[in-house]
């Protein structure tokens, strides 16, 4: 990673911690930062997801951040947010600004008669992914406990850049084998797009705070990408007794594989003639797009966990992979792409080095100047309607993208 990236791809570990707790029911996240720092997240996730966000700020000012300790400012937007709605949950989440100047949230919180979570998540380390964990890491520590396994019960910690969909899709997979499933986050009914009764203040869909607390007793949890290995310990942390199983992605055959063979092993059962149908689709559309993916060079700049699922799927087929990362996450090495940690100008730079994109919107633009084909994918995509029905993972979700990197490609 070079000391400058010029038009980078990095989004904010607020944002990630924001995101989170956006899949828990009847949820306030409360960024505690600057009104800008707020209104931003807002904005993207509003534009991103076609839907109203809820998420409030503190909105600490220039005045506030030198002369207030922060529990003051907190306690008033607690207050005012109380007015007007009766959360569940308020999430405190810190930026850059408060963490320098050292709000101890955890004293705060401690505090404070509201039920309330609150995680440490600074803009100037890490990204969405590693705020999303460390928001779904702060719920398990302070709301969960130790409970007697339940041999019905699977957790799920599914990765920042798993769409509504793939949650959904993910545990209707484990539901299959006859467990009851918990995801957590769970965005697959808040923020995939239905339409509801009325515009919502806060969260509606989500994780209810009763079934968070149960997976203190959860007989398995199973984590999807490295980035939700942390939030996967803390529950082994809470229960030893749960087994945990992390799968590093869920993208393509063997992968999918994998999981499957590890539910099979959980429930003794064998899975559905559905999940076995999905199978066999997934391997006759690997022989079909081999054809143009096989000759495809392929550049991945999407959050680490995402784009290994996404070149996993795709060096099936054949492609070969170069991946530009928002962070440098120990995952990349272990992945054994190419990679580095670098925006879309050095992508531009290079461009000699691949022949089709997987990006979001801010990819468009470069890969107009290139005429190169794009395949939309992770956060943002402000242009396309229904990004959070794309599903990527599993057999199902494999196929699906196989197919749309194949007709994108091929239209070239």
């Amino acid at each position: 990673m070079g000391a400058l990236t010029i038009n980078p791809i990095r989004l904010s570990a607020p944002m990630g911690a924001a995101l989170a707790f956006l899949g828990v029911k009847r949820c306030m996240p409360l960024i505690h930062g600057a009104q800008g720092c707020a209104s931003f997240s807002k904005v993207f996730f509003t534009r991103h997801f076609h839907d109203p966000i809820p998420v409030q700020t503190t909105a600490v000012s220039d005045i506030t951040a030198i002369m207030d300790g922060g529990e003051r400012i907190v306690a008033e937007s607690i207050a005012n947010i109380l007015q007007k709605i009766s959360p569940d949950l308020i999430a405190l989440i810190s930026t850059g600004l408060t963490e320098t100047k050292g709000d101890d949230l955890r004293a705060i919180a401690s505090r404070l008669t509201q039920k309330t979570v609150w995680v440490a998540a600074p803009d100037y380390h890490g990204g969405l992914e590693s705020g999303f964990a460390a928001a779904t890491g702060a719920a398990i520590e302070q709301l969960v406990k130790p409970q007697e396994i339940d041999s019905n019960l699977i957790a799920l910690l599914p990765h920042a850049s798993m769409t509504p969909l793939d949650t959904e899709s993910l545990k209707e997979t484990i539901e299959s084998f006859g467990f009851e499933c918990v995801a957590l986050p769970d965005l697959s009914d808040s923020l995939d797009g239905h339409l509801g009764k009325k515009q919502a203040q806060m969260t509606q869909g989500g994780t209810p705070i009763e079934a968070i607390e149960r997976i203190g007793g959860a007989y398995a949890a199973i984590a999807v990408g490295a980035s939700m290995k942390a939030p996967l310990d803390a529950l082994g942390g809470i229960n030893p007794n749960i087994k945990r199983l992390s799968f590093g992605s869920l993208g393509g055959l063997r992968a999918s594989d994998k999981l499957i063979a590890a539910l099979m092993e959980l429930s003794g059962r064998e899975p559905s003639a559905k999940i076995k149908r999905w199978r066999s689709r997934l391997a006759d559309m690997l022989l079909d797009t081999h054809f143009v993916l096989g000759k495809q060079r392929v550049a991945i700049a999407l959050e680490a966990d995402h784009a290994i699922a996404v070149a996993d799927t795709l060096s099936e087929a054949g492609a070969k992979i170069l991946i530009a990362a928002p962070t440098p996450e120990c995952a990349l090495d272990r992945s054994g792409y190419k990679w580095e940690c670098e925006g879309l100008f050095w992508l531009e730079q290079n461009a000699d080095r691949w022949d089709a994109l997987v990006c979001g919107t801010h990819g468009e633009a470069m890969c107009h100047r290139l005429n190169k084909p794009l395949l939309q994918a992770g956060f943002p995509q402000w242009e396309r309607v229904g990004s959070q029905l794309d599903i990527s993972i599993g057999y199902e979700g494999s196929a699906r993208l196989l197919m749309a990197a194949n007709n994108g490609a091929d239209q070239r």
